[in-house]
Parts: structure tokens; C-alpha cells; sequence
């Protein structure tokens, strides 16, 4: 049975940073696309980032380039987005996500789903 747990969501000030883990069982991640997504109440599910199976490179959101940060650690099977510079508008929950296709952070194109951490920016 597949599972997917992400962890490390909080409150934040500002221009603080976190580091959100997503732990998987029942799937070994490195044979899979992962990405983030992350989504606020009444608004579509928005795509953050993710990273390749092959070569480890990544696809990010206009909105998070150059903050973001997304990795893998397979031997932990887990994957990592650490989040730098945070802003009001990164307040969201986050999920992780995994997909057969490469390179391409549409969420509908991902199969297996965590049940999401909760990201709060504000003073």
C-alpha cells in the first residue's frame, strides 16, 4: 500500500524558511517524478516543483524560483523542498505528489498523493 507523509509545515515569519520532508512507503521514490504542490481553500491546486528520476534536475513555479529548493534522498526514500525568502502569499497547504512523467507539474498528471502540510507566513 502506497503512502506519502509530509512533515514540516509551521508558522513562519516573513522572509523565514522551512523545510518540508515527504517520507514514502510502499513506493520507492527514485524510480518516480515527485513534486510539491500546494493549494489555499477555494483556489486550484497550484504546482511548486519537482524533480526528475534521471539526472535529479528540477522544474520549479515561476513564482518560487530562486527561493525553492527541491531534492531527493533516496536512500531515506524521501524527498525535500526547503523554502527560503517566504512570503504572506507562500501560505498554503503543501503536498507531495508522484508521477510517471517527466518534467511536467500539471497535478493531474500525478497518481499517488500525501495528505498535505499546513504552511502559514505571517507576523
Amino acid at each position: 500500500q502506497v503512502q506519502l507523509v509530509e512533515s514540516g509545515g509551521g508558522l513562519v515569519q516573513p522572509g523565514g524558511s522551512l523545510t518540508l520532508s515527504c517520507e514514502a512507503s510502499g513506493i520507492t521514490l527514485q524510480y518516480y517524478v515527485v513534486g510539491w504542490f500546494r493549494q489555499v481553500p477555494g483556489q486550484e491546486r497550484e504546482g511548486v516543483a519537482c524533480i526528475s528520476t534521471r539526472d535529479h534536475s528540477a522544474t520549479y513555479a515561476d513564482s518560487v524560483k530562486g527561493r525553492f529548493t527541491i531534492s531527493r534522498d533516496n536512500p531515506k526514500n524521501s524527498v525535500y523542498l526547503q523554502m527560503n525568502s517566504l512570503k504572506p502569499e507562500d501560505t498554503a497547504v503543501y503536498y507531495c505528489a508522484t508521477s510517471q512523467t517527466e518534467g511536467v507539474l500539471w497535478a493531474r498528471l500525478f497518481e499517488n498523493w500525501g495528505q498535505g502540510t499546513q504552511v502559514t507566513v505571517s507576523s
